[in-house]
């Protein structure tokens, strides 16, 4: 008699409703393992939409002027990185990204204009989702579950940049949002940047919010408005130092 398939080489298991635990697991281990190899301990985190593009073309909102900030300003902290890792390799960060078109692009593109790494976790869904061409490749991540990758998106996180999106920002945006306002994030005070209060404000009523009683008034101070990459920098600066210190002493 032939001997059976082992376990972890048979593929029908792995792939079965009887293995899910495994492939969270998986999801964990695998990523952890490469960003310890690459010695990733700290991140500023992108999000925004898919469907910006850099070509102006028939653009009547001018969106594509998000995907140039977001290159810029990830550009500016990239190279902002490499000064602060003369100081020691842990002062530095890294810019992560959901992987795929639009803002994500943009954001690697930048990383990668200043000749620094930068990571791309992917998720596998039916449309809008590719991995750009500007992720480190050791760098580039696919995952199945949606609740992995946003783990991994806060784990190192020091920092988040929010983007206009659609429903995958908004579901980013206050999923962060709430973990701080429960304080189930420990890292409490992490910046939350907005880009283009204009967007942000005539999207969403954050003042009504506080009015009905839905949230609570300090809680519109757990996210900062920008409108430029320079005004960007300056607020995220003195902060992101701030984080990679106590983080670092700790």
């Amino acid at each position: 008699m032939e001997r059976a398939e082992k376990a972890y080489k048979n593929l029908d298991f792995l792939k079965s409703s009887a293995a899910r635990t495994i492939r969270i697991l998986a999801e964990y281990l695998e990523p952890k393992k490469r960003f310890d190899e690459a010695n990733i301990k700290h991140t500023v985190v992108f999000f925004g939409s898919s469907r910006v593009r850099p070509e102006k073309g028939d653009d009547p909102l001018r969106t594509s002027k998000y995907y140039w900030a977001a290159e810029e300003f990830a550009f500016n902290l990239a190279s902002w990185s490499k000064e602060l890792e003369k100081e020691g390799e842990e002062c530095g960060f890294t810019i992560c990204t959901g992987g795929g078109p639009g803002i994500m692009e943009a954001a690697n593109r930048g990383a990668k204009r200043a000749n620094a790494k930068s990571i791309g976790m992917n998720i596998s869904i039916p449309f809008e989702q590719e991995p750009n061409d500007y992720i480190t490749p050791t760098l580039n991540f696919e995952f199945h579950y949606f609740f992995m990758r946003k783990l991994w998106f806060l784990y190192h996180a020091k920092a988040l940049v929010i983007f206009p999106g659609g429903f995958g920002t908004m579901d980013e945006l206050f999923e962060t949002l709430t973990l701080v306002q429960t304080q189930k994030l420990p890292k409490h005070n992490i910046p939350i940047l907005l880009y283009d209060p204009g967007f942000w404000k005539d999207l969403i009523n954050f003042p009504k919010l506080v009015e009905y009683g839905m949230i609570s008034p300090e809680d519109v101070n757990l996210f900062h408005y920008f409108s430029t990459p320079d005004e960007g920098m300056s607020y995220l600066k003195p902060r992101l130092q701030e984080l990679i210190k106590n983080f670092n002493s700790g």
